[in-house]
């Protein structure tokens, strides 16, 4: 196992987090799995004997159970595993029992060391955007939790650009703790990511922790040109998150993908959660299963290297244009652009752009 530093921190991570949103099985998470105490120190065992050192969760996983399982789960084991969790969504009825206020934060962050079993939170993270908190009161909440010990370091989730750059101003404008990573979808899927926020990763020094690598199960190779959804699986009509756009573009990815895996005598799976591995600036990949047999077939990703031919192809598929500014800075400004710039341009340039 593979460990990188997590952003502009001392903090070493696998470059596979375990992710336990298949805990508990409840409210809107049952689609996603039910996996129980028993399940959850089965599949512990299989993280912690592949190398995995961190396991991430939210309070909103199962309204609470995911955390309580997982709590039960690392006992006796809990100095193996740094344990990321997150906090924004809605945990009850009442006015104030969701947001980024530091009533919220401040509130949830001891309920879930309740949950956790635990004393302190490796990774406390914000789930999402909240346009109605000041910026200043959640980054000042964040600090507080750290000085208290109640955290030991702050990252962000599904934020945009100028969300994160926001954050991290008012940080170090006020001398709070500053954010040293960002959770975040990508995949061979959706390359997204790759406009704004891999760049500021980059510039930045933000760790990139990647969510639903797989997207959803679109690239576990199941799903296939003119066969249809498998059995007891949801139709791309039906995909909300995430949400599918280009369903020819999709598959043209997938054929790609399959055939890398067939020849490599690998699972796809293995060769999409691969390929992120050596993407710029990602640090870890969240991968969770709804069984142990997808789990052991996810963690053999940490041993493929792909080649540069198998890299090559699948970047070519999967590529998506340039959005402006980016296609007019490819095409007046590729003699002036620095390493953030070109991992989104770089790739789309075939010679020296015309200056104006």
């Amino acid at each position: 196992m593979e460990y990188r530093v997590l952003g502009r921190s001392g903090l070493k991570i696998s470059v596979l987090t375990f992710g336990t949103m298949t805990f508990g099985g409840e409210t809107f998470f049952a689609k996603t799995g039910s996996t129980d105490v028993s399940g959850a120190q089965r599949q512990l065992d299989l993280c912690l004997d592949a190398g995995v050192n961190i396991v991430d969760t939210a309070n909103v996983y199962s309204r609470g159970r995911s955390e309580e399982i997982l709590g039960e789960a690392m006992e006796g084991r809990r100095n193996r595993l740094l344990v990321a969790t997150k906090a924004r969504f809605p945990m009850g009825e009442g006015p104030n029992d969701e947001g980024l206020s530091r009533h919220h934060l401040i509130a949830e962050c001891e309920a879930s060391l309740r949950r956790l079993r635990t004393d302190h939170i490796d990774l406390y993270q914000l789930h999402e955007w909240d346009g109605l908190t000041p910026l200043e009161e959640t980054m000042e909440a964040l600090d507080t939790l750290v000085k208290s010990g109640k955290v030991r370091y702050v990252g962000a989730s599904n934020f945009s650009g100028w969300h994160l750059m926001k954050a991290m101003e008012i940080a170090r404008r006020e001398g709070f703790v500053p954010l040293v990573s960002q959770q975040i979808y990508y995949s061979l899927q959706s390359r997204d990511v790759e406009n704004e926020l891999l760049p500021i990763s980059l510039d930045q020094g933000l760790g990139v922790m990647v969510w639903s690598p797989l997207a959803g199960g679109l690239l576990s190779g199941k799903y296939r040109r003119g066969k249809g959804a498998p059995e007891g699986s949801r139709h791309f009509q039906d995909w909300g998150e995430p949400p599918v756009h280009d369903e020819a573009k999709l598959y043209d990815t997938i054929e790609v993908l399959v055939a890398i895996a067939a020849s490599r005598g690998v699972s796809a799976a293995e060769v999409a959660l691969a390929w992120l591995l050596g993407r710029p600036a990602v640090t870890t990949v969240v991968i969770g299963a709804r069984t142990e047999a997808q789990l052991k077939t996810n963690l053999g990703a940490a041993d493929l290297k792909l080649t540069e031919d198998e890299r090559a192809q699948l970047d070519a598929v999967s590529q998506q244009p340039l959005q402006y500014p980016y296609w007019h800075q490819a095409n007046t400004a590729a003699d002036r652009l620095g390493a953030a710039d070109l991992s989104l341009i770089g790739p789309h340039l075939t010679g020296k752009a015309p200056r104006m």
